[in-house]
């Protein structure tokens, strides 16, 4: 799916609980959780020098090689470690200066989980224009063995996508609207408060 929609996902993820109210996490907690929901297209960066010399006597075929090779569960362990220390050890310092308290191991599994519905996400609906299911090799570097896809795989460009994509979308001004929190709060608490002002007064529906 785009990495557009994989943003909400993770956005979501990171700012409500299965009861639908917010999780009390700090910004930076929010930030790995939406990361981990992105990275694993990091594997996808290939694509702009392919392009680039598609045409030239040596032609880099990193995207074609290498697209999806970080949809993997290796990569999800790494994000998961990562986020931990980040959350945890790493941010010791930051605590000692009257930061919020931290939440490293709920941080962590919600990485993990983030992660995971990336690859689902990609899983039900990242089908390639040429009709190509770009297989998700869950078990490298180690195994070949597990190579996941789905006969009914939507297209990347299918309305379903689309539906989807504006679902979440609708979800998270909602989810802005009555919990005063968006995508914004992730680089700047006053850009958050402004545009719930904003919506608020658009929508003036009783919180």
């Amino acid at each position: 799916m785009s990495p557009v929609t994989h943003f909400f996902t993770g956005w979501l993820l990171a700012a409500s609980s299965p009861t639908g109210k917010p999780i009390r996490l700090t910004r930076r907690e929010k930030i790995l959780i939406v990361a981990a929901a992105v990275a694993p297209d990091l594997d996808g960066v290939g694509l702009v020098p392919e392009l680039l010399t598609r045409n030239s006597s040596h032609p880099l075929m990193w995207f074609s090689q290498y697209h999806h090779s970080l949809h993997t569960l290796a990569f999800a362990i790494v994000c998961t470690v990562a986020a931990f220390l980040i959350a945890g050890p790493f941010a010791t310092h930051s605590r000692q200066y009257g930061s919020d308290a931290t939440h490293p191991w709920l941080t962590a599994s919600l990485v993990f989980v983030s992660f995971h519905v990336h690859l689902f996400c990609d899983l039900i609906g990242a089908r390639g224009p040429d009709g190509y299911q770009w297989p998700i090799p869950y078990l490298k570097p180690f195994s070949n063995a597990m190579q996941l896809t789905w006969h009914g795989q939507w297209a990347l460009n299918g309305w379903q996508n689309f539906a989807f994509t504006g679902l979440l979308l609708i979800t998270t001004l909602w989810f802005a609207w009555k919990y005063n929190s968006s995508p914004l709060e992730l680089v700047s608490q006053p850009a958050n408060q402004a545009f719930i002002q904003a919506l608020r007064q658009r929508v003036s529906l009783k919180p």
